[in-house]
């Protein structure tokens, strides 16, 4: 069985369902409330352990009632969490979600109080086991180090780089992954308007990488590391209920389609149909299919 291992963030999700967004200064109804295990990383892993693949997480966690909360929640899906560093003092990173129902998007404030995950927890782990490493473009020095002790070391594991966020400096890591999956929230702050100028863009500096790009209800697009471009329609569902955590689905199909030997058409049409399927409900339970393409 395939094995992923998963660095990045978990966070509790604080969500609240209303009608529509707020004006500033209105008060308004909150239809439905949730609390759930969140963050791009154990999304992506708990995706990938409905498709049948094994998966362990690597970030932080605080031992509190909130920090068993997120556990108890990775344990119900099958995750090795042996890896992650647990700390005694600090607060469980916070999402405070509002999602209107009037367009299923989401809107998100988040709060920190916890070190990340460094390269001194990352070089404990014994890499040798697993068939892929899947990093969230986050903390970006301690990552750096963990990326290129992966190029300077014994063995040789396939790497993905998830890009949702433009924070500084994150440009040094691309080279080193070999899927480079980007958001469209990036490719917009970084002035692109359409994902294949981005994508383009980007070849410069990984010229040997697979590139993946998601553009909301325009689909998705890729180019693989010989040029070659592909587009997909979005999987829309009936209604949209729900985008938070798509594209942390959409990753976690794209991983699957690379272990399943799929090739990057099919990865992409497996993806845009995964993630489509995930917007038409609330989180992320009951997303496993057939793995056929």
């Amino acid at each position: 069985m395939a094995k992923v291992l998963g660095i990045g963030n978990a966070t509790l999700d604080i969500i609240h369902v209303v009608d529509r967004y707020p004006n500033e200064n209105e008060e308004i109804r909150c239809l439905q409330r949730f609390i759930r295990r969140g963050g791009n990383a154990t999304n992506t892993l708990v995706v990938l352990s409905q498709l049948g693949i094994a998966c362990s997480w690597a970030g932080v966690l605080v031992n509190n009632p909130d920090g068993k909360f997120i556990l108890d929640d990775l344990h119900r899906h099958g995750i090795y969490t042996g890896n992650c560093r647990r700390m005694e003092s600090g607060s469980v990173p916070v999402s405070s979600v509002l999602i209107s129902k009037d367009t299923g998007s989401r809107s998100i404030t988040h709060y920190r109080d916890l070190p990340e995950f460094a390269f001194s927890d990352f070089e404990s782990i014994a890499l040798h086991s697993f068939s892929w490493l899947h990093f969230e473009g986050r903390n970006v020095t301690e990552t750096r180090r963990m990326l290129e002790s992966l190029h300077s070391g014994p063995i040789s594991i396939p790497c993905s780089l998830e890009i949702e966020k433009p924070r500084d400096g994150i440009e040094v890591l691309f080279p080193y992954a070999g899927i480079l999956l980007f958001s469209r929230e990036y490719a917009l702050a970084m002035g692109f308007t359409e994902p294949l100028s981005l994508l383009g863009d980007v070849r410069v500096l990984c010229p040997h990488a697979d590139l993946f790009c998601t553009w909301g209800d325009a689909g998705a697009v890729a180019t693989d590391r010989h040029g070659n471009v592909y587009e997909n329609a979005a999987s829309a569902p009936a209604t949209v209920v729900d985008t938070l955590g798509a594209g942390d689905t959409f990753n976690a199909a794209v991983i699957s389609g690379y272990l399943d030997g799929l090739d990057i058409r099919e990865t992409l049409a497996r993806a845009c149909r995964l993630a489509g399927k995930k917007c038409g409900q609330y989180g992320l339970d009951g997303l496993g299919f057939a793995r056929a393409p």
